[in-house]
């Protein structure tokens, strides 16, 4: 593609030479993968400037220099004000607007992200449509998965995928959307057909101000999805109506509005609702029709998740029954609520539960079927919200018969310190610091009795635990499974 026709798209630039004859064959921002006929485009990121690497660019071959600083180059340089949002903007212009021809959902909020994204996949599926999806645990087309290594990619990832979900034939793409990617622009130029909100409580405070910013990231998506109606391509954003921000995302939309929930008259709501050890029932009455859905899933945190994901198919005129069906067919998702199975006369389960909201859901999920005794190994992040560490030790000791502290991913914080965050101005003397998460792990399992439920939150699907700069094998599942055979019943 020239230059000149795909930088056409920026609304103001400023270059000092002519782009008429530069063919550009490929769009990088890391010039580690740049090679001959490359626009390089310069990104200032947390840790890293690409700016500072416009010479290694142009020595691996790059035409061009997109960048929003006065920067010199053998090549020429278009400068931007924004280089993140110019990014956007190129990528889909150089990958041929993918998404105008993709259906595509996107899916945001605190907790239930990845659940919905893959009751969706499900659903789908039994309709014998190809899907796409982007989240948190890996990428996937069809059957084939990638790994990815943030929620939501950048700008040039997502639209080269979107491309090659096209050319697959695949029918649907469904991607969770982060308040990050919102936020720093990645989603520009992703045209979504349906959004979906989950809920909102505290999370990513180390990122945004407040949760006042919190919700606006998030707000992001539904105002994105634009102001004008078509017969031929509808629009909807489904929220959830018991959520205390349900308002607000309602207002910042102009698209038609699907809600979904419970406690309020719901278009998509759930009834009659039945909570048990190994099944949820309950009727969903929907715009299409009425029925009774008995599902492998646990808790009411997940009634909400299959109601989102309902709404949202019906809103892509998937038949009811063929949502019941999915919905009846679905196992579990990876490190959600995921039972830990070694013969053993106690239960474990691993969850991803890592903000106070979540966590306090599973262990409200387990209180209201556990017999005996409950106990819980949890953790905080280092390098993240410090706010919500004594919140999420508060909620485990309300809920567990003993917790165990211990560490979840200290990245480039001490261990100690995060834990003493956690128990700082405790007054109970029902829970054990254990530093070391394999040892906390084996503790927990040791000393659980004949009808025990442990619960194992934070990590849930990850198979590493990120100490320094360094990430090590460590799947909570594994150790679990690894501390029940070393039991002595």
């Amino acid at each position: 593609m020239k230059l000149s026709e795909l930088i056409s798209v920026l609304p103001f630039y400023d270059v000092s030479t002519s782009l008429d004859d530069i063919e550009i064959s490929s769009v990088q921002a890391d010039s580690r993968n740049v090679d001959s006929g490359c626009l390089f485009i310069c990104i200032e990121g947390f840790t890293v400037d690409g700016h500072d690497f416009i010479e290694q660019a142009v020595n691996h071959g790059a035409q061009a220099i997109l960048a929003e600083k006065d920067v010199k180059a053998s090549v020429p340089v278009i400068r931007v004000a924004d280089t993140t949002k110019a990014m956007a903007i190129v990528a889909s212009k150089f990958y041929e607007y993918p998404t105008r021809q993709l259906p595509l959902i996107g899916v945001t909020g605190t907790n239930g992200k990845t659940t919905i994204t893959y009751l969706l996949e499900s659903i789908f599926n039994q309709f014998k449509k190809k899907t796409g999806v982007i989240g948190t645990i890996q990428m996937k087309i069809g059957h084939d998965s990638y790994p990815v290594h943030n929620t939501t990619p950048d700008a040039l990832y997502l639209q080269k995928t979107f491309q090659q979900m096209k050319s697959k034939k695949v029918n649907t793409a469904i991607m969770e959307v982060s308040s990050h990617a919102l936020d720093m622009g990645r989603v520009h130029g992703c045209d979504f057909d349906i959004a979906v909100f989950t809920n909102l409580s505290q999370d990513h405070l180390d990122y945004h101000q407040d949760m006042k910013d919190y919700l606006h990231a998030k707000s992001l998506l539904f105002a994105q999805l634009g102001n004008t109606y078509s017969e031929e391509r509808k629009k909807f954003a489904v929220i959830n109506e018991d959520d205390p921000h349900f308002s607000v995302l309602q207002k910042s939309t102009a698209q038609h509005v699907v809600t979904y929930g419970y406690q309020h008259d719901a278009q998509v709501k759930a009834e009659d609702i039945h909570l048990e050890v190994t099944k949820t029932r309950f009727t969903m009455h929907t715009p299409v029709g009425s029925t009774r859905i008995r599902s492998n899933l646990i808790g009411k945190f997940n009634v909400y998740n299959m109601l989102a994901a309902s709404a949202a198919a019906i809103c892509a005129n998937v038949p009811l029954a063929v949502i019941k069906d999915a919905l009846e067919n679905v196992q579990g998702v990876d490190g959600r609520f995921q039972p830990v199975d070694g013969n053993q006369d106690f239960a474990a389960v691993v969850d991803y539960a890592h903000t106070p909201d979540s966590l306090e859901n599973v262990l409200q999920t387990i209180k209201g079927f556990a017999a005996h005794n409950v106990y819980v190994v949890v953790g905080c992040g280092g390098d993240r919200d410090k706010t919500k560490r004594p919140l999420m030790a508060s909620i485990a000791l309300e809920y567990a018969d003993q917790a165990i502290f211990t560490s979840d991913n200290p990245r480039t914080e001490d261990p100690k310190a995060i834990l003493t965050d956690m128990t700082d101005g405790l007054h109970a003397d029902h829970f054990t610091v254990i530093e070391n998460r394999r040892d906390a792990i084996f503790h927990a399992v040791n000393i659980a009795e004949t009808g025990d439920i442990v619960l194992i939150a934070g990590k849930g699907h990850e198979t590493y635990q990120e100490i320094g700069h360094t990430r090590y094998h460590f799947d909570d599942r594994e150790v679990a499974e690894e501390a029940i055979q070393a039991k002595e019943y």
